[in-house]
């Protein structure tokens, strides 16, 4: 929920964890506080985290509230697959949010490495939902590089996805956003209503390929956002989106070497799709 309001002359010299509950109905001044230091509370579209800041009449204050403010348990920690002065490779597990958002620039995935190793560049996101490999840049120059590889479509990335129903291999030419996006599915393996499938990017546009492969009518199994009644009643039900970052692959900022990293599916994934495959396996 977001709620926007402009400062009045007659509330000038507060302190921002006073008009904040003013205007959030329901928000104590506990809460308030809580919510600024997440960092979900912005003035002139800065993010503020100082609760005793006075607000002058005029400014405008965004507040943002969400999940965060009720979690409780610290969010999950990523695998460091490669660390070196340069770069890290991180695979992300799902229900990690990749960057700071407008609710909260704590405990993310970047807020959790500059933690541990100082100045790191975010160079491509994966979604809350999905896992898998994300590299970071630790330098200007690696990040220059490396952003620069994005642009030119110079990175590998293939994803493995459960889509529903009996998928055909296929090149999906389809704009997403306006802007032009290609996927390429492999089939890997038929399973009991489904198929897992190796998607493989040429362009990087966020959701694009549960977008492709919903608008093909086989939508990625657990996905509550773009997959309809198909991904609803699917059964077994998915433990949840199942897409994962499996193989990225770029050319090193500094070494100029080749360089590719692999991840399995994560247990959880793997586990839902033995039971898939089971019945497939028994049918005639």
């Amino acid at each position: 929920m977001i709620t926007r309001f402009e400062v009045a002359a007659d509330e000038a010299g507060l302190r921002l964890d006073q008009i904040v509950p003013k205007h959030v109905a329901g928000l104590s001044r506990r809460k308030a506080r809580a919510v600024i230091d997440l960092g979900g509370v912005f003035v002139d579209r800065a993010r503020v985290k100082v609760a005793g800041r006075p607000v002058r009449a005029g400014q405008r204050i965004e507040v943002n509230l969400g999940g965060a403010i009720e979690r409780t348990e610290p969010p999950p920690a990523p695998e460091l697959v490669f660390v070196d002065d340069h770069v890290i490779v991180a695979a992300k597990p799902a229900g990690l949010v990749t960057a700071p958002t407008p609710e909260s620039d704590r405990g993310d995935l970047l807020d959790q490495l500059a933690q541990q190793f100082g100045e790191v560049y975010l160079d491509h996101r994966l979604d809350l939902p999905t896992s898998g490999l994300l590299v970071f840049a630790r330098t200007r120059e690696a990040n220059k590089r490396l952003g620069d590889a994005f642009v030119r479509h110079d990175i590998d990335r293939e994803y493995r996805a459960v889509a529903i129903g009996a998928l055909a291999p296929q090149t999906v030419d389809r704009p997403v956003q306006g802007k032009r996006a290609v996927t390429t599915f492999r089939v890997l393996e038929p399973l009991a209503g489904a198929t897992l499938v190796a998607a493989q990017l040429e362009t990087g546009r966020t959701h694009q390929i549960r977008l492709h492969l919903a608008g093909l009518g086989h939508p990625v199994a657990g996905d509550r956002q773009h997959g309809g009644e198909l991904a609803r009643t699917f059964t077994p039900r998915a433990p949840r989106l199942a897409l994962h970052a499996a193989v990225l692959g770029f050319t090193h900022p500094a070494t100029g070497e080749r360089v590719r990293f692999e991840r399995e599916l994560p247990d959880e994934l793997a586990r839902w799709i033995a039971r898939l495959r089971a019945p497939a396996a028994a049918a005639p």
